[in-house]
């Protein structure tokens, strides 16, 4: 079967993607766009030999001839290029997030149904060794049916918020509220039990020092306490704290499963520990055991971005377009499901800490009352339903200190060292193909 030819938007996130199709038996990479020029000049000498055109505007780019693309631009504007490509008769992988408003939400599930493309959102923990061991686990009935889980996602982006804002104060970054990037924390939960979200409760972090100097307006970071279908209920927690920690736990009627510690020097979120019963109601009848993972022997793949988990979302994508209805894809759907809950715990938090119902977008008549809901942070796309970025209301930073975050993203790019150079180098260059399922 020919490989699939691949476009990918987002010279810089879009690495990764880039890295998959140049290392995959399975893709191909055929064009790359950005309207970052330097971006662009840095593919073009990484990618010396391949054949790639290179665009700087979307719609150009969207007329080459390729079979799916890649949307690795900035995480609040995925929907309207994903509905155009569909539209086009393109496969979209959409990087995090999702939508930003409920009205993309409702136009991005139409496109979806209409054109019959292939969706996947690009939700990777769902795929590191840990976390997708629980999902299988789960789906064993490992440890009973799902009563509690935890999940954390703690970024402490201080050293590199220069790198990936730009100095702008208009950056999706800069105007996030503090529970919108969620679905790296609560994301795996929901891929491992298939359950879906009803109702959210949301809490939001206070500004903190840090935030004022790097240009952030929101709360430092966000929880979501999540009902889901079956009464089961989820923390999720995500932001940045200071110590970083990326750590997920199930509780079930038959047991408990968690990842491990990364203060623990035991593999972090790749060490799974596992404390269930050999039957159900068998109390004390398990053992605890523990052990590492792994999704593949071959250490190549494995070292692909955020533990070889960038590797998988686009493998099962790309096998989903050639044929394989079994390629664990996060369709628009369950995207929704991993993304509601911190879109509508932000107005939980505005309406004093009320729930807030859990829409499931499956049902298109319950799409209707969501249908011209623009609510968001970003004016071009909110209209007359702008929200603050802070519960409190927007904080006033002194423009100094941007044109500081500018001037050192600046210099640190022209000195070519730090974050800038390392986000182009992140994969291996073997060639490897497609993995084996039998291994997974």
């Amino acid at each position: 079967m020919k490989k699939i030819r691949i476009g990918v938007m987002g010279a810089y996130r879009g690495t990764g993607m880039i890295n998959y199709c140049k290392t995959a038996g399975n893709a191909e990479v055929v064009a790359i766009c950005d309207k970052w020029v330097e971006g662009l000049e840095r593919q073009k000498e990484l990618n010396a030999g391949y054949d790639i055109t290179y665009y700087d505007n979307f719609d150009d780019f969207i007329k080459h001839d390729m079979d799916a693309v890649v949307l690795a631009n900035y995480a609040n504007e995925h929907a309207p290029f994903a509905i155009r490509a569909m539209k086009l008769g393109l496969h979209v992988y959409s990087e995090v997030l999702p939508v930003q408003n409920m009205k993309e939400a409702v136009e991005l599930c139409e496109a979806v149904e209409e054109t019959g493309k292939v969706y996947a959102y690009g939700e990777n923990y769902c795929y590191m060794e840990g976390p997708y061991e629980m999902r299988r686990l789960y789906k064993e009935g490992k440890i009973g049916n799902l009563e509690y889980a935890e999940c954390e996602y703690i970024h402490n982006c201080d050293s590199i918020w220069h790198a990936i804002t730009y100095g702008d104060p208009n950056h999706w970054r800069n105007n996030m509220y503090a529970t919108f990037y969620c679905t790296h924390s609560l994301g795996p939960i929901i891929h491992s039990t298939g359950l879906r979200p009803v109702s959210v409760t949301g809490f939001e972090g206070v500004r903190k020092a840090r935030d004022e100097m790097n240009g952030s307006k929101s709360g430092s970071f966000g929880i979501e306490m999540v009902t889901l279908e079956n009464g089961a209920i989820v923390k999720s927690i995500h932001g940045g704290l200071y110590k970083d920690s990326i750590w997920y736990c199930m509780y079930g009627d038959a047991g408990r499963m968690e990842t491990a510690r990364e203060d623990a020097r035991q593999g972090a979120f790749g060490r799974l520990y596992v404390n269930a019963d050999e039957y159900p109601s068998g109390y004390g009848t398990g053992k605890l055991d523990t052990y590492l993972p792994k999704l593949t022997e071959d250490e190549d793949i494995r070292r692909f971005g955020h533990g070889g988990s960038d590797y998988w979302s686009m493998y099962h994508f790309v096998e989903r377009i050639r044929g394989d209805k079994n390629a664990d894809i996060i369709d628009v759907y369950e995207a929704l499901d991993m993304f509601f809950p911190g879109l509508l715990a932000y107005r939980s938090v505005l309406n004093g800490g009320t729930p807030v119902e859990v829409p499931d977008f499956r049902d298109k008549s319950v799409r209707e009352k969501y249908r011209n809901d623009t609510a968001c942070t970003y004016p071009k796309a909110a209209g007359d339903q702008l929200i603050p970025v802070y519960s409190k209301g927007n904080p006033a930073i002194d423009p100094a200190v941007y044109e500081r975050m500018r001037k050192k993203r600046l210099d640190e790019f022209k000195a070519n060292t730090g974050y800038t150079k390392a986000a182009f180098t992140q994969s291996s260059k073997k060639k490897v193909e497609p993995a084996d399922e039998s291994k997974k």
